[in-house]
Protein backbone atom coordinates (compact mmCIF):
# COMPACT_ATOMS: atom_id res chain seq x y z
CA UNK A 1 0.00 0.00 0.00
CA UNK A 2 1.20 3.70 -1.13
CA UNK A 3 2.58 5.62 1.74
CA UNK A 4 2.16 9.63 1.40
CA UNK A 5 6.03 9.98 0.33
CA UNK A 6 5.04 7.29 -2.64
CA UNK A 7 2.69 9.97 -4.02
CA UNK A 8 5.48 12.62 -4.32
CA UNK A 9 6.11 14.08 -7.98
CA UNK A 10 9.87 12.71 -8.65
CA UNK A 11 10.22 12.41 -12.87
CA UNK A 12 11.72 15.90 -14.45
CA UNK A 13 9.28 18.14 -15.65
CA UNK A 14 9.11 19.29 -19.24
CA UNK A 15 8.89 23.08 -18.96
CA UNK A 16 7.92 23.31 -22.42
CA UNK A 17 5.21 21.14 -22.11
CA UNK A 18 1.55 22.28 -22.80
CA UNK A 19 -1.84 20.91 -23.84
CA UNK A 20 -5.44 20.28 -22.39
CA UNK A 21 -7.67 17.42 -21.03
CA UNK A 22 -11.09 17.35 -19.95
CA UNK A 23 -12.72 14.96 -17.41
CA UNK A 24 -16.13 14.39 -15.39
CA UNK A 25 -16.69 13.45 -12.04
CA UNK A 26 -19.55 12.32 -10.37
CA UNK A 27 -20.81 13.51 -6.92
CA UNK A 28 -21.15 10.33 -4.45
CA UNK A 29 -23.31 10.08 -1.36
CA UNK A 30 -22.56 7.84 1.70
CA UNK A 31 -24.28 4.87 3.06
CA UNK A 32 -21.75 4.61 6.22
CA UNK A 33 -21.02 8.49 6.80
CA UNK A 34 -17.89 9.67 8.00
CA UNK A 35 -18.23 12.78 10.38
CA UNK A 36 -14.69 14.30 11.61
CA UNK A 37 -11.67 14.15 10.24
CA UNK A 38 -8.33 14.68 12.04
CA UNK A 39 -5.66 16.70 10.12
CA UNK A 40 -4.41 16.65 6.53
CA UNK A 41 -8.20 15.00 5.70
CA UNK A 42 -7.68 12.07 7.24
CA UNK A 43 -11.11 10.91 8.06
CA UNK A 44 -12.15 9.82 12.08
CA UNK A 45 -13.74 6.89 10.83
CA UNK A 46 -14.12 5.00 7.48
CA UNK A 47 -16.95 5.47 4.97
CA UNK A 48 -18.62 3.67 2.13
CA UNK A 49 -20.68 5.29 -0.90
CA UNK A 50 -22.70 4.50 -4.07
CA UNK A 51 -21.16 6.31 -6.66
CA UNK A 52 -23.44 8.66 -8.69
CA UNK A 53 -24.08 8.72 -12.38
CA UNK A 54 -25.60 11.99 -13.76
CA UNK A 55 -24.79 14.28 -10.60
CA UNK A 56 -21.38 15.05 -12.35
CA UNK A 57 -18.81 17.81 -12.84
CA UNK A 58 -17.19 18.08 -16.23
CA UNK A 59 -13.90 20.10 -15.84
CA UNK A 60 -11.51 20.68 -18.56
CA UNK A 61 -7.93 21.96 -18.46
CA UNK A 62 -5.34 24.37 -21.06
CA UNK A 63 -2.24 24.30 -19.87
CA UNK A 64 0.69 26.31 -20.81
CA UNK A 65 4.21 26.95 -19.64
CA UNK A 66 5.28 30.02 -17.97
CA UNK A 67 8.51 31.38 -16.69
CA UNK A 68 7.93 32.54 -13.56
CA UNK A 69 7.83 29.42 -10.83
CA UNK A 70 7.42 31.06 -7.85
CA UNK A 71 3.61 30.93 -7.50
CA UNK A 72 0.51 29.27 -9.22
CA UNK A 73 -1.39 31.01 -12.06
CA UNK A 74 -4.50 29.85 -12.72
CA UNK A 75 -8.16 31.55 -14.81
CA UNK A 76 -11.30 29.92 -14.02
CA UNK A 77 -14.28 30.15 -15.67
CA UNK A 78 -17.52 28.28 -14.27
CA UNK A 79 -20.51 27.16 -16.83
CA UNK A 80 -18.90 29.69 -19.33
CA UNK A 81 -18.34 32.90 -16.90
CA UNK A 82 -15.60 33.77 -14.52
CA UNK A 83 -16.17 32.79 -10.95
CA UNK A 84 -13.29 34.94 -8.68
CA UNK A 85 -14.53 33.48 -5.71
CA UNK A 86 -13.46 29.83 -6.26
CA UNK A 87 -9.97 31.16 -6.75
CA UNK A 88 -9.47 31.05 -2.84
CA UNK A 89 -10.76 27.87 -2.82
CA UNK A 90 -8.31 26.78 -6.36
CA UNK A 91 -5.31 28.48 -4.68
CA UNK A 92 -5.77 26.76 -1.40
CA UNK A 93 -6.38 23.02 -3.11
CA UNK A 94 -2.67 24.05 -5.29
CA UNK A 95 -0.95 24.50 -2.11
CA UNK A 96 -2.03 21.62 -0.35
CA UNK A 97 -0.86 19.47 -2.92
CA UNK A 98 1.84 21.33 -4.46
CA UNK A 99 4.44 19.36 -2.42
CA UNK A 100 2.79 16.02 -4.43
CA UNK A 101 2.51 17.77 -8.06
CA UNK A 102 5.51 20.67 -7.95
CA UNK A 103 4.80 21.09 -11.83
CA UNK A 104 1.75 23.17 -10.71
CA UNK A 105 4.11 26.35 -10.81
CA UNK A 106 5.57 25.75 -14.27
CA UNK A 107 2.09 25.98 -16.19
CA UNK A 108 -0.99 28.39 -16.37
CA UNK A 109 -3.88 27.08 -16.39
CA UNK A 110 -6.91 27.60 -17.84
CA UNK A 111 -9.83 25.77 -15.74
CA UNK A 112 -13.16 25.57 -17.26
CA UNK A 113 -16.03 23.37 -15.50
CA UNK A 114 -19.59 22.58 -15.40
CA UNK A 115 -22.34 21.05 -12.83
CA UNK A 116 -25.14 18.58 -14.78
CA UNK A 117 -27.07 19.21 -11.47
CA UNK A 118 -28.29 23.16 -10.66
CA UNK A 119 -26.49 25.18 -9.26
CA UNK A 120 -26.82 25.90 -5.67
CA UNK A 121 -29.16 23.22 -5.81
CA UNK A 122 -28.28 21.97 -2.14
CA UNK A 123 -26.13 19.05 -3.83
CA UNK A 124 -22.79 19.29 -2.83
CA UNK A 125 -20.52 19.85 -6.00
CA UNK A 126 -16.97 19.98 -3.68
CA UNK A 127 -16.90 15.87 -4.45
CA UNK A 128 -17.36 15.80 -8.12
CA UNK A 129 -15.37 19.16 -8.64
CA UNK A 130 -12.24 18.25 -6.51
CA UNK A 131 -12.57 15.08 -8.32
CA UNK A 132 -12.67 16.35 -11.52
CA UNK A 133 -9.88 18.58 -11.41
CA UNK A 134 -7.61 16.14 -9.86
CA UNK A 135 -7.71 13.35 -12.40
CA UNK A 136 -7.14 16.30 -15.13
CA UNK A 137 -4.05 17.20 -13.20
CA UNK A 138 -2.77 13.29 -13.54
CA UNK A 139 -3.48 13.27 -16.91
CA UNK A 140 -1.25 16.06 -17.32
CA UNK A 141 1.31 14.30 -14.69
CA UNK A 142 1.18 11.19 -16.69
CA UNK A 143 2.45 13.00 -19.96
CA UNK A 144 5.65 13.11 -17.93
CA UNK A 145 5.39 9.97 -16.78
CA UNK A 146 4.28 7.73 -19.24
CA UNK A 147 5.23 4.80 -17.57
CA UNK A 148 2.87 5.35 -14.98
CA UNK A 149 0.63 2.17 -13.81
CA UNK A 150 -3.07 2.44 -14.20
CA UNK A 151 -3.23 1.71 -10.56
CA UNK A 152 -0.97 4.49 -9.56
CA UNK A 153 -3.17 7.10 -11.81
CA UNK A 154 -6.76 6.29 -9.41
CA UNK A 155 -4.80 5.85 -6.11
CA UNK A 156 -3.05 9.41 -6.46
CA UNK A 157 -6.12 11.05 -8.15
CA UNK A 158 -7.74 10.38 -5.55
CA UNK A 159 -5.06 11.35 -2.88
CA UNK A 160 -5.63 14.83 -4.53
CA UNK A 161 -8.86 14.64 -4.85
CA UNK A 162 -8.72 14.34 -0.65
CA UNK A 163 -6.65 17.14 -0.05
CA UNK A 164 -9.42 19.40 -1.77
CA UNK A 165 -12.57 17.96 0.00
CA UNK A 166 -12.56 14.42 2.13
CA UNK A 167 -15.31 12.80 0.11
CA UNK A 168 -14.39 13.61 -3.69
CA UNK A 169 -11.70 10.64 -3.04
CA UNK A 170 -15.11 8.59 -2.81
CA UNK A 171 -15.71 10.11 -6.30
CA UNK A 172 -12.24 8.50 -8.98
CA UNK A 173 -13.39 4.77 -9.31
CA UNK A 174 -15.90 2.18 -8.85
CA UNK A 175 -19.98 1.86 -8.12
CA UNK A 176 -18.99 1.62 -4.34
CA UNK A 177 -16.39 2.78 -3.02
CA UNK A 178 -14.90 3.02 0.96
CA UNK A 179 -12.87 5.63 2.12
CA UNK A 180 -10.35 5.08 5.42
CA UNK A 181 -8.79 2.31 7.09
CA UNK A 182 -10.97 -0.94 7.94
CA UNK A 183 -9.69 -4.29 9.12
CA UNK A 184 -12.57 -6.55 6.87
CA UNK A 185 -11.51 -4.24 3.30
CA UNK A 186 -8.66 -5.59 1.17
CA UNK A 187 -6.18 -2.35 0.67
CA UNK A 188 -8.53 0.17 2.35
CA UNK A 189 -6.70 3.26 3.19
CA UNK A 190 -6.96 6.20 5.27
CA UNK A 191 -4.92 7.89 2.13
CA UNK A 192 -7.67 7.63 -0.62
CA UNK A 193 -11.15 5.73 -1.46
CA UNK A 194 -10.74 2.30 -2.75
CA UNK A 195 -13.02 0.73 -5.17
CA UNK A 196 -15.26 -2.01 -2.97
CA UNK A 197 -13.04 -5.44 -3.23
CA UNK A 198 -15.98 -8.15 -3.19
CA UNK A 199 -18.75 -8.90 -5.90
CA UNK A 200 -21.94 -6.86 -5.59
CA UNK A 201 -25.03 -8.59 -5.46
CA UNK A 202 -27.35 -8.18 -8.58
CA UNK A 203 -29.82 -6.15 -6.15
CA UNK A 204 -27.73 -3.29 -6.39
CA UNK A 205 -27.45 -3.46 -10.31
CA UNK A 206 -28.56 0.12 -11.44
CA UNK A 207 -29.88 1.12 -8.35
CA UNK A 208 -31.90 4.36 -7.75
CA UNK A 209 -30.98 7.32 -6.19
CA UNK A 210 -33.80 10.51 -6.69
CA UNK A 211 -32.37 13.40 -5.01
CA UNK A 212 -35.39 15.74 -3.32
CA UNK A 213 -34.08 19.19 -3.38
CA UNK A 214 -35.94 20.27 0.03
CA UNK A 215 -33.73 23.18 0.34
CA UNK A 216 -31.35 24.81 -1.57
CA UNK A 217 -29.45 27.63 0.47
CA UNK A 218 -26.75 27.62 1.54
CA UNK A 219 -26.19 25.72 5.02
CA UNK A 220 -26.63 27.35 8.42
CA UNK A 221 -23.08 25.83 9.53
CA UNK A 222 -20.57 24.57 7.49
CA UNK A 223 -19.34 20.88 6.85
CA UNK A 224 -16.02 21.77 7.95
CA UNK A 225 -17.48 23.75 11.11
CA UNK A 226 -19.72 20.55 11.70
CA UNK A 227 -16.03 17.78 11.55
CA UNK A 228 -14.10 19.81 13.72
CA UNK A 229 -17.43 19.52 17.00
CA UNK A 230 -16.45 16.27 16.43
CA UNK A 231 -12.98 16.81 18.15
CA UNK A 232 -14.50 17.11 21.78
CA UNK A 233 -18.01 15.50 21.00
CA UNK A 234 -19.13 13.56 23.75
CA UNK A 235 -20.24 10.73 21.88
CA UNK A 236 -17.59 10.55 19.21
CA UNK A 237 -15.59 7.70 20.28
CA UNK A 238 -18.92 5.94 20.41
CA UNK A 239 -19.96 6.99 16.68
CA UNK A 240 -16.42 5.78 15.32
CA UNK A 241 -16.72 2.49 17.00
CA UNK A 242 -20.01 2.53 15.58
CA UNK A 243 -19.12 3.19 11.78
CA UNK A 244 -16.39 0.48 11.96
CA UNK A 245 -19.57 -1.85 13.13
CA UNK A 246 -21.39 -0.90 10.37
CA UNK A 247 -19.23 -0.74 7.33
CA UNK A 248 -18.55 -4.79 8.46
CA UNK A 249 -22.32 -5.01 8.02
CA UNK A 250 -22.90 -2.90 4.59
CA UNK A 251 -19.95 -4.89 3.63
CA UNK A 252 -21.93 -8.50 3.72
CA UNK A 253 -25.45 -6.73 3.03
CA UNK A 254 -24.13 -5.76 -0.53
CA UNK A 255 -22.55 -8.65 -1.17
CA UNK A 256 -25.86 -10.80 0.03
CA UNK A 257 -28.07 -8.58 -1.47
CA UNK A 258 -30.16 -8.29 1.99
CA UNK A 259 -32.48 -5.12 1.31
CA UNK A 260 -34.29 -5.23 4.49
CA UNK A 261 -30.72 -5.16 6.66
CA UNK A 262 -29.33 -2.38 3.75
CA UNK A 263 -32.82 -0.18 4.79
CA UNK A 264 -32.34 -0.69 8.35
CA UNK A 265 -28.41 0.22 8.25
CA UNK A 266 -28.58 3.51 5.26
CA UNK A 267 -31.60 5.19 7.36
CA UNK A 268 -30.06 4.65 10.96
CA UNK A 269 -26.66 5.82 9.61
CA UNK A 270 -28.41 8.68 8.36
CA UNK A 271 -30.22 9.39 11.91
CA UNK A 272 -27.26 9.16 13.30
CA UNK A 273 -24.79 11.87 10.96
CA UNK A 274 -27.88 13.87 12.20
CA UNK A 275 -27.52 13.03 15.54
CA UNK A 276 -23.89 14.23 15.94
CA UNK A 277 -24.93 17.74 14.65
CA UNK A 278 -27.78 18.09 17.07
CA UNK A 279 -25.20 16.76 20.13
CA UNK A 280 -22.87 18.71 19.15
CA UNK A 281 -21.53 22.10 21.30
CA UNK A 282 -22.74 24.47 19.48
CA UNK A 283 -25.72 22.43 18.45
CA UNK A 284 -26.96 22.51 15.34
CA UNK A 285 -30.01 21.10 12.66
CA UNK A 286 -29.49 20.91 9.18
CA UNK A 287 -32.96 19.16 8.62
CA UNK A 288 -35.89 21.09 7.51
CA UNK A 289 -39.52 20.37 8.60
CA UNK A 290 -40.17 19.23 5.10
CA UNK A 291 -36.99 16.84 5.34
CA UNK A 292 -39.29 15.26 8.39
CA UNK A 293 -42.43 15.15 6.89
CA UNK A 294 -41.24 13.07 3.55
CA UNK A 295 -39.01 10.99 5.88
CA UNK A 296 -42.51 9.87 7.55
CA UNK A 297 -44.56 9.64 4.00
CA UNK A 298 -41.06 7.06 2.86
CA UNK A 299 -41.58 4.85 5.74
CA UNK A 300 -45.64 4.58 5.52
CA UNK A 301 -44.97 3.88 1.67
CA UNK A 302 -42.51 1.25 2.71
CA UNK A 303 -45.38 -0.16 5.00
CA UNK A 304 -48.07 0.10 2.82
CA UNK A 305 -46.63 -1.61 -0.15
CA UNK A 306 -43.72 -3.63 1.06
CA UNK A 307 -41.68 -2.00 -1.52
CA UNK A 308 -37.79 -1.32 -0.37
CA UNK A 309 -37.33 2.10 -0.88
CA UNK A 310 -35.45 4.00 2.03
CA UNK A 311 -33.73 7.33 2.65
CA UNK A 312 -30.42 8.35 3.02
CA UNK A 313 -29.26 12.51 3.62
CA UNK A 314 -25.87 14.14 3.85
CA UNK A 315 -24.76 16.93 5.85
CA UNK A 316 -28.09 18.96 4.46
CA UNK A 317 -31.78 18.82 4.14
CA UNK A 318 -32.08 16.83 0.98
CA UNK A 319 -33.11 13.75 1.19
CA UNK A 320 -31.95 11.17 -1.43
CA UNK A 321 -34.52 8.46 -2.09
CA UNK A 322 -33.01 4.89 -2.56
CA UNK A 323 -34.66 1.79 -4.43
CA UNK A 324 -34.10 -0.82 -7.15
CA UNK A 325 -34.29 -0.15 -10.45
CA UNK A 326 -37.43 -2.65 -11.04
CA UNK A 327 -39.37 -0.58 -8.93
CA UNK A 328 -38.37 2.65 -10.04
CA UNK A 329 -42.34 3.09 -12.18
CA UNK A 330 -44.29 2.83 -8.42
CA UNK A 331 -41.57 4.90 -6.60
CA UNK A 332 -41.54 7.55 -9.46
CA UNK A 333 -45.34 7.83 -9.34
CA UNK A 334 -45.58 8.21 -5.33
CA UNK A 335 -42.71 10.71 -5.18
CA UNK A 336 -44.63 12.55 -7.65
CA UNK A 337 -48.11 12.30 -6.25
CA UNK A 338 -46.72 12.92 -2.63
CA UNK A 339 -43.26 14.19 -2.33
CA UNK A 340 -42.58 16.93 -4.44
CA UNK A 341 -44.89 18.85 -2.41
CA UNK A 342 -41.92 19.39 -0.03
CA UNK A 343 -39.26 19.89 -2.39
CA UNK A 344 -38.47 23.37 -3.33
CA UNK A 345 -39.82 24.59 -6.53
CA UNK A 346 -41.03 20.96 -6.46
CA UNK A 347 -37.75 20.26 -8.38
CA UNK A 348 -35.82 16.62 -7.74
CA UNK A 349 -33.21 14.79 -10.07
CA UNK A 350 -33.55 11.17 -10.80
CA UNK A 351 -29.91 9.47 -10.58
CA UNK A 352 -28.53 5.90 -10.46
CA UNK A 353 -25.32 4.04 -9.20
CA UNK A 354 -22.42 4.87 -11.90
CA UNK A 355 -18.74 3.84 -12.52
CA UNK A 356 -16.81 7.00 -11.80
CA UNK A 357 -14.52 9.52 -13.52
CA UNK A 358 -14.57 9.51 -17.56
CA UNK A 359 -12.16 11.07 -19.61
CA UNK A 360 -13.86 13.35 -22.18
CA UNK A 361 -13.26 14.30 -25.88
CA UNK A 362 -12.89 17.71 -26.62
Amino acid sequence: MPATADFKFTASIDDSLSGSSCWSAPSNIALVKYWGKKENQIPANPSISFTLNQCKTITGIDFQPKKNTGQFSFDFLFEGQPKESFHPKIESFFQRIFPYCPYLSHFHFSIDSQNTFPHSSGIASSASGMAALSVNLMDLERQSNPSMSEEYFWQKASFLARLGSGSACRSLKGQVVVWGEHATIQGSTDLYGVEFPDEIHSNFNHYQDTILLVDKGEKQVSSTVGHDLMHNHPYATRRFEQAHDNLKAMQNVLTTGDLEQFIQLTESEALTLHAMMMTSMPYFILMKPNTLEIINKIWSFRRETKIPLCFTLDAGANVHVLYPENDKAAVLQFIQSELVGYCQKEQYICDEIGNGALKIQR
